[in-house]
This record gives C-alpha cells, sequence and structure tokens, in this order.
C-alpha cells in the first residue's frame, strides 16, 4: 500500500473510531437485559484453561479495553485477519465496541495486535506468546494457528461477561504480563458418535466452536456403526439411503446423514477455528448398517435384519470377498477427496464375529489403502495385531494399564493416541444417579477424568509414541445438544488440558479452581454443563 494511502486510511481509522463505537454501544445495548450483568474482577494469567507453559504477571500493566481500541492483524496474511475479525465478532456484543480490524494501529489507540513471526522454535506450529501492557495486548505466534490459540486465551483473560450474547456496561480490562505456551502434544480430540444417533449440520458446528475454545484440534466423527450410516457415498448410495433413513439409530429414533455438500461445509467450518475433521467408518465389524443396504457384503448374500438396540460385536464384513474391498477401496477413496486432513479413521474394535486371523488379513490389505490415498490409517488400539499397523496410529481404548500387543507396535514405529474408556470415554456416567450415559467401562467424575498421565497410563507407551489425547462421547443416550453438552461439559476441558499443558502443571488443585472460574462462562454461553459436586462454581 502506497503511504499516502496508508496514512488517509489511519486517519479515517481514528477520526471514525469514536463515532463507530458511539454507534455499536447503542445498538447493543437496545437488545441488552433490564439490568446489566454484575461486575466480576478481572481474571488473572494464571487462570486460563488449559493451562500455559509459562506466565509471568505484572501488576502495573493492566490493559483496559475501551471504544477506542482496534484489532491489528498482519499485514499480507489472510489467515491472521481472518483470526482478528472472529476475534472481533466474538468480542463486539458484549462490549458494544466496534473493535476494527486494520493492518496498522494508529498512533496512540490501544490495540490487540495478531502478528506471525514470532521466531521462536519451541513455539512450533501451535504455540503463542501473549504480552500485556498498559497500551496494548500483543499476540506473536509463527503460524496462524497459534494467533488462534493465543485468541482463546485472550478471550479468557477477558471478564466472565464478555460472553454475554448482550451488551455489558462495564469496564473491561486484561491482566498485565505475559503468557508463553505451546502444546505438549499435537492430537487433541474429540469424537462425536453420529451412528447410534444422527446428530446435525448446526450441532456438529456448535460442538466445533465448544470444544475450540480449549484449544482442542481434531474432531473425530463415527460415521458408520450397526445402527447407521451416515455419510453419503455415491458409488454405494444405498448405505444412506436405507441405513439413513428413518428409524434408523439407538431405538430407531436417530435418522438422518451428512450429504457430502454439507460434510465439506462442516469441514471447512471447522478449519476457521483450526479444527481437523477425523472420518471414521468401522470395519470390519460394526457393519450391520451397511449389510443391510448392500447385502453382497455378507458372506451368504442374506441381508440382516436393521439393528436399533446397542448390542456389539455380531457382525462382520466377509474376509474372503473381493466385493468387500471393492466395497472398502469405494468408501477410503470417496471420503479422503472430501477429507483434507491427514487421517481415515478405519475402525477395527469389538470384531469379535471376524475370526483372529481374518481379522489381521483384512487389516493387512485395508491399511495400506488409505496410505494409497494419500492419508494416514487411524484406528482403535486392536489394529496393532497386524504388522501394518506400524504406519498407522492406533487410539487406545482399553480400561487396562497393559496391552502387550500395543506395546510391542510401538517398538514397531505406531503412534497411539490415548482414550481409555474409563478415564476419557465422555459417555460414561458421572454417577448412578445420571439421567444420560453408560456405565460398562466406569463411573467418571471430573476428577478421574482429569487424574491420569497420557504418559505413565500404558506399560511401554511412553511419551515418545504418544500422538495425543482424546475423549470419545458415543450417542446410545444422546438426543438433542444439550444432551451432548451435559455429558462433554465440565470433562472435556480435563482431557484438552491433559493433551495441551505440561506434565508439570498438572495439579487438582489449580485445574478444579480454574474450572469453578469457567463455569458462569458456560452458563452466558447457554450451555448445559453439568455442576458437578467436585468443583466449586464461581
Amino acid at each position: 500500500m502506497a503511504k499516502s494511502a496508508l496514512s488517509r486510511l489511519l486517519t479515517a481509522a481514528a477520526v471514525s473510531l469514536p463515532l463507530l463505537a458511539a454507534q455499536a454501544a447503542p445498538a447493543a445495548a437496545a437488545q441488552a437485559a433490564p439490568k446489566a450483568a454484575a461486575s466480576s474482577a478481572t481474571p488473572a494469567l494464571s487462570s486460563v484453561l488449559p493451562a500455559p507453559v509459562q506466565v509471568s504477571p505484572d501488576a502495573g500493566a493492566t490493559f483496559r479495553l475501551g471504544p477506542l481500541t482496534v484489532i491489528r492483524t498482519q499485514p499480507g496474511s489472510p489467515a491472521a485477519r481472518a483470526v482478528g475479525e472472529q476475534l472481533a465478532r466474538d468480542l463486539r456484543p458484549a462490549t458494544g465496541y466496534a473493535l476494527p480490524v486494520l493492518p496498522v494501529a494508529p498512533r496512540r489507540l490501544p490495540s490487540i495486535s495478531l502478528l506471525l513471526g514470532a521466531g521462536e522454535s519451541r513455539l512450533g506450529s501451535e504455540g503463542y506468546r501473549l504480552d500485556v501492557t498498559r497500551q496494548a495486548v500483543t499476540i506473536r505466534a509463527n503460524n496462524p494457528a497459534g494467533l488462534f490459540a493465543g485468541a482463546q486465551t485472550l478471550r479468557q483473560l477477558l471478564p466472565v461477561e464478555i460472553d454475554s450474547p448482550t451488551v455489558v456496561r462495564r469496564s473491561w480490562t486484561v491482566s498485565g504480563g505475559s503468557i508463553l505456551d505451546y502444546p505438549r502434544f499435537a492430537y487433541r480430540g474429540a469424537m462425536l458418535d453420529e451412528a447410534r444417533h444422527f446428530h446435525t449440520p448446526d450441532e456438529i458446528k456448535a460442538y466445533v466452536d465448544e470444544i475450540s475454545r480449549f484449544k482442542v484440534k481434531h474432531l473425530h466423527l463415527h460415521l458408520s456403526d450397526d445402527q447407521g450410516w451416515r455419510i453419503q457415498i455415491d458409488s454405494w448410495p444405498k448405505l444412506t439411503a436405507v441405513s439413513g433413513g428413518a428409524g434408523t439409530g439407538v431405538d430407531g429414533e436417530g435418522p438422518g446423514f451428512l450429504t457430502k455438500a454439507q460434510y465439506k461445509d462442516i469441514v471447512a467450518y471447522a478449519a476457521k477455528r483450526y479444527v481437523t475433521i477425523v472420518p471414521e467408518i468401522d470395519m470390519p465389524g460394526h457393519v450391520n448398517a451397511a449389510q443391510v443396504a448392500y447385502p453382497e457384503l455378507t458372506c451368504d448374500g442374506v441381508a440382516p435384519p436393521p439393528r436399533t438396540d446397542t448390542e456389539v460385536g455380531y457382525s462382520s464384513l466377509c474376509i474372503g470377498s473381493e466385493t468387500t474391498y471393492r466395497f472398502v477401496e469405494d468408501v477410503i477413496r470417496e471420503l479422503a477427496a472430501m477429507t483434507p486432513g491427514p487421517y481415515i479413521h478405519i475402525g477395527g474394535d469389538e470384531a469379535h464375529a471376524t475370526p483372529e486371523a481374518d481379522y489381521v488379513a483384512f487389516q493387512q490389505r485395508v491399511l495400506p489403502l488409505v496410505a494409497k490415498y494419500g492419508k494416514t490409517a487411524y484406528g482403535w488400539n486392536e489394529i496393532t495385531k497386524a504388522p501394518a499397523s506400524n504406519k498407522a496410529v492406533a487410539q487406545f481404548w482399553d480400561t487396562a494399564t497393559t496391552n502387550p500387543t500395543v506395546a510391542a507396535a510401538v517398538t514397531r514405529g505406531t503412534k497411539v493416541v490415548m482414550s481409555p474408556a474409563n478415564k476419557a470415554y465422555l459417555d460414561m456416567k458421572y454417577d448412578p444417579s445420571t439421567p444420560l450415559g453408560l456405565d460398562w467401562a466406569a463411573y467418571i467424575e471430573v476428577a478421574d477424568a482429569y487424574g491420569w498421565d497420557p504418559a505413565t497410563r500404558v506399560t511401554g507407551v511412553g511419551e515418545n509414541a504418544i500422538l495425543g489425547v482424546e475423549a470419545p462421547l458415543w450417542s446410545e443416550t444422546l438426543r438433542s445438544l444439550d444432551d451432548i453438552e451435559f455429558m462433554a461439559f465440565p470433562r472435556l476441558p480435563a482431557i484438552a488440558e491433559l493433551g495441551w499443558s505440561p506434565a508439570s502443571t498438572h495439579d487438582w488443585t489449580s485445574f478444579s479452581a480454574r474450572l469453578g472460574a469457567y463455569g458462569p462462562r458456560w452458563t452466558l454461553q447457554g450451555v448445559n454443563f453439568y455442576p458437578s459436586p467436585q468443583i466449586n462454581w464461581g
């Protein structure tokens, strides 16, 4: 941009900002409740979920966000500008401020800057440094993903009323000092079961918004099972026409499926929030819905009856049939074509109806098919029975603390995502009185979800073998977004902290206090979280 043009831009911004803010505040105030939300204290830098790597407070450097504040983003970076625009949209409802997003901050105006080129290798692709002075908040990162992570931290550093959907008349301040932060593990995930009960695109997007606040990077969608098939596959159209329609799902109450257009839209929506979609087609077991639609996927060519119960382990693809592998390759090919992320999850759990030799033969043939289409194969920990899993990711869901097969696979190069069912499964009841969920693995209260270390959970599976953690949420008892939220929160932030924060910061007293202080934000957001009696909610 020419110097004269830039000068005119800055002058115009400086002149117009007071007017923009004056116009924005009354408009938002008109939507406010009759009584403004009560003022709350400015959060300390150490109050963040997940816990940062390093916090250095400076009590004399409090930043005040006001009607003249601008958001400055890295010049020439559309991705950085997109993070700035999203931050502005997040902050405008409660503040009523204009918060224009500019490539350069006008002199002497308070600013929030999102800048690339941090030049710190330890930050990696997702880390950031956040500095707060009296004049500015500055977030620096090596990549836009780090800017987004820093922006989520900044949202938590503003008083809880920032999450109000309407304007709150108050002073907005950020505690002074600096935060240095980067993730412990690259993979930090949540899983949502679409097969047992179909959740709509809007519900999936809402969940993306909610998990991204805690720096969760992956959303694993379980798209097929015995009770339903939930993703359009053009080469096998009856999968959704028959097994995605009315009467599918547990108790026949979960019909629906994602069209390719809807799936791609969800992928794009998630990407803007730095969440990667991981699609799963479970096989060779959990395939009853596919076989209802296509009887040729059975060994006798006879379609099984539809299933709407919650039993597992009774279905299997016909391992010796070439039709099976034509089906599998078509599904992998079409999924890979519409999934920009690196992983295709091929399930592999609870294949009790598949003889073990057949199971290994199936995985030896199917795991390389994922690589053929440019993706990394990902499956439940049973896939480690096959030597081909040495180039795959195994998701550990076992409740035991020893698994020699997984430990041996690790020595061959297999990476592991930790999801022990008795610690990380969000569909487990909190206690016997919980109205939703199951209890076959354990009752999991918040302290149980937080009280383990991924690097010491399984003998022979140490820190270097672990790609990350994931919190699965199965949908046998779920019907709505409220149900999803009730089972996920407040346990999901516990798993997120295990994945992001250094092991040295792991401390229940600190975590429970920070979680309790976060509760009012969920209330303002309308999130239906479980008010665990273990937590002193702020």
